[in-house]
């Protein structure tokens, strides 16, 4: 098998122009991306190695029996050992690339999550003051003209009807134009990327905003085993943060919106 020369003067030009892809991967996707990313470079760094002193016989020369194993022993040690410290540069390249990240803020993330005791989801009753939350007389008329959709959503993607609609009392007070400071959009206040992945097209038709919605809940609540309170946590924060946390996130807006959402559903169902 003929050898490969390996001459590269920027490293990172080689994936310069690699797909950028979404940022929605969750703490332990991440995790394993970063690994991979960190495992090209140091095979990258071993090949640099191997090329630049082919014409020595290797790192540790050529003479003497096992010369071979020793020498790609060493250069992947010392590869590993490059890239484990500042490196070239192309693991965080990789990276963000995928995830849209740079790989220094979640390496910060995950040393900072390692001191955070998480809040873990409860499957016990809601406290007396959750029991319920009854919705306003207009949004409970809003609501009315959007029972077709949410049932046929309902059926189609195997969640309670009354869930979607606690939702949506959450979301938007069942107002279809309702867009919020993160630019959020219609009736369950979906995002551009998560409509997009959702196959919404127009995401202020309520039908494709419900059916769009209600895809992404039904994911949660199948990624988290149908515990509502994870599901619905990400559903707000966003699974990453779930994972992160391994737990409802201990975030005050996120515990609110679970606490609002359950408390509609309570309503709806006494």
């Amino acid at each position: 098998m003929e050898e490969l020369n390996l001459k590269i003067s920027d490293p990172s030009r080689h994936i310069s122009k690699a797909k950028v892809f979404g940022s929605r991967y969750s703490g332990a996707e991440k995790g394993k991306i970063a690994e991979a990313s960190k495992g090209f470079e140091s095979l990258l760094t071993s090949m640099m190695l191997k090329s630049m002193t082919e014409g020595t016989g290797g790192l540790m020369g050529n003479a003497g029996p096992g010369s071979d194993y020793f020498n790609s022993l060493f250069e992947f040690k010392l590869a590993d050992h490059i890239s484990g410290r500042s490196g070239m540069g192309v693991a965080g390249a990789i990276f963000e690339k995928i995830t849209g990240q740079r790989l220094e803020d979640y390496q910060k993330e995950m040393n900072a999550a390692k001191s955070v005791q998480p809040i873990k989801s409860s499957k016990t009753d809601l406290p007396s003051d959750e029991k319920a939350i009854k919705p306003s007389g207009s949004t409970l008329g809003r609501i009315e003209k959007f029972e077709p959709i949410i049932e046929e959503a309902a059926e189609r993607y195997g969640i309670d009807k009354n869930l979607i609609k606690s939702v949506i009392f959450t979301e938007s007070a069942a107002n279809p134009k309702a867009i919020s400071k993160a630019n959020a959009k219609g009736l369950m206040q979906l995002i551009d990327s998560t409509a997009s992945d959702m196959g919404v097209n127009n995401v202020w038709d309520p039908r494709e905003n419900i059916h769009g919605g209600t895809r992404y809940l039904a994911e949660m609540l199948k990624k988290y085993n149908g515990d509502k309170k994870l599901a619905l946590s990400a559903y707000n924060a966003g699974p990453g943060n779930v994972d992160k946390y391994n737990g409802i996130p201990p975030f005050k807006e996120t515990q609110n919106y679970v606490t609002r959402v359950l408390g509609y559903l309570n309503f709806l169902e006494s």
